[in-house]
């Protein structure tokens, strides 16, 4: 699903009036009666309502006269709170509260906390709420007045619909400017926006329609892919082709490069994750008196024993490990190496002198945070797969500060660097230089370790079997989601493990192929 930013959606509306010569008031009825129509339909149980629709000064609180309109013409019982003067009211919302007061609907005007309580909307037993006061063009901290009546409606046992957006919500990065509506549905006009389907904001968006504006086709045609919600249709777009006479080498050899004394299971992880995803062949370079270790219960794995330290690869393993790549087609680094100079040493090696495609996981992170003008530097394709622990170590931010800012943090990590950036975690975000496509597979049951060993796996088997990084990573974090959701289906939401994750990648590959 094509997603917007909210200048690209500002654009698109200018478009539509200025090019098109569609009246900004027609696209407003649009979009009122649409969310109308969708609210009459998705809430049909509380009908006749009361309803109650909290309306701001700007175009949001204009849609939400609108949906006030139709509602009461569709026999519902609708009181407008308007959070302004009525003076204040411009444009075409100020030409839509006119026909909404000359239509003798229920309108009253609260443009301050002793008007609001005085209107006593807690004894009127509303049965549902329409928010529409902030849309998708807020970006400040909401403030005073409007804060109180937002912190007022998420207090409210009425479930409360958004229109646009959830107010308080950055449409762009998702962000909470201060606070927002938690809302129980939102409709949105023309397209989803990024900040919609990426958490924090995702947690106050509930379920997300879109309401077509009924512009020009060929206008909504052009809209790029540079920002993306990546579901099935897209994901299966992406699966490498299985010719029918091909062979073991014809989907690609990885080299994993993990897995350490205590940690030889996120080897054996990785490595057999790339098996499950379609890899022809995977060799594992590891210290060579863990090879026995790394064998057990997956004797498909091919090993590379070099010569380092007991239990530990060492500087002196450099060249040995170019010779191990000269007969790869990816490399896939990091989980359970360590974070010693030696490692670090090793794999600033490997970033500055491997030519093939790299996925990066894990220590090789934690080792390239003092060093990460190597990823930069490097000429080869490259993924990187943080989650925001090892995302801060990379950036310096807190991982508080990451979080509220998913989307910019890895856009901005990717355009800096030249690499693909996949950021973990609830909707994971994967970036490169131009697109920003954000994950919708996957659950809180993956929050266990080995998860992220899984993922390496699988991004480095895709790409050995000939996808672009980006690509790779797209489809690597959907089918690992996916893999996930069935070990929900079968577990519940607590106690799989990533074990079970990486048994059910085949499943979840055919699952996505034959598109149940």
């Amino acid at each position: 699903m094509k997603l917007l930013t909210a200048e690209q959606m500002r654009k698109l509306d200018q478009c539509a009036i200025e090019q098109f010569g569609v009246p900004g008031i027609v696209l407003m009825e649009n979009a009122g009666r649409g969310a109308a129509m969708k609210i009459a339909e998705r809430y049909a149980a509380h009908c006749p309502g009361p309803v109650l629709v909290v309306a701001g000064k700007g175009n949001n609180g204009g849609d939400g006269y609108v949906i006030a309109r139709h509602l009461e013409n569709c026999g519902w019982l609708v009181k407008t709170v308007v959070l302004a003067a009525r003076e204040a009211i411009k444009g075409d919302a100020a030409t839509n509260l006119d026909i909404l007061l000359h239509s003798g609907c229920s309108v009253a005007f609260a443009p301050d906390a002793a008007s609001f309580v005085a209107l006593e909307l807690e004894q009127q037993g509303f049965a549902l709420i329409v928010d529409a006061i902030f849309g998708n063009g807020l970006n400040s901290e909401v403030t005073g007045h409007y804060r109180d009546v937002i912190a007022w409606l998420n207090c409210q046992p009425a479930p409360v619909t958004a229109v646009d957006m959830p107010s308080g919500v950055e449409a762009t990065s998702g962000r909470i400017l201060g606070c927002a509506v938690i809302a129980d549905s939102v409709f949105t006009f023309a397209f989803a926006k990024l900040g919609q389907v990426s958490y924090p904001a995702q947690a106050c968006a509930g379920n997300l329609e879109v309401v077509d504006l009924g512009m020009p086709r060929c206008l909504c045609d052009g809209v790029s892919g540079q920002y993306c919600l990546v579901g099935a249709a897209q994901a299966a777009e992406l699966l490498p082709r299985r010719p029918t006479d091909g062979h073991k080498g014809t989907f690609g050899h990885l080299l994993v490069v993990a897995g350490s004394a205590g940690k030889v299971g996120a080897a054996r992880m990785a490595a057999h994750a790339a098996l499950r995803s379609g890899c022809g062949l995977v060799s594992a370079a590891i210290e060579q008196s863990l090879v026995s270790q790394l064998m057990v219960e997956t004797p498909e794995i091919m090993a590379r024993p070099l010569h380092g330290r007991p239990g530990q690869l060492s500087a002196g393993c450099c060249q040995p490990l170019a010779d191990a790549w000269a007969d790869m087609a990816a490399v896939a680094a990091g989980p359970g190496l360590g974070t010693d100079e030696q490692i670090a040493e090793l794999i600033s090696f490997l970033v500055d002198e491997c030519p093939l495609p790299v996925v990066l996981d894990a220590d090789a992170l934690t080792v390239l945070a003092a060093e990460k003008v190597r990823l930069a530097r490097r000429q080869a394709p490259t993924v990187i797969t943080p989650h925001p622990g090892e995302m801060a170590r990379l950036t310096g931010l807190s991982i508080d500060a990451i979080q509220q800012n998913r989307i910019e943090v890895a856009r901005e990590f990717a355009r800096q660097h030249q690499i693909c950036v996949v950021l973990k975690g609830a909707r994971t975000v994967i970036a490169d230089e131009t697109r920003v496509w954000i994950n919708s597979t996957g659950n809180s049951g993956m929050a266990s370790g080995g998860m992220g060993d899984v993922l390496t796996g699988m991004v480095g088997a895709l790409m050995a079997q000939g996808l672009e990084p980006f690509d790779a990573a797209v489809l690597g974090v959907y089918l690992h989601g996916l893999a996930a959701d069935l070990c929900q289906r079968q577990y519940g939401d607590v106690g799989y493990l990533a074990s079970d994750v990486l048994a059910a990648i085949p499943v979840a590959r055919q699952t996505l192929q034959e598109g149940k």
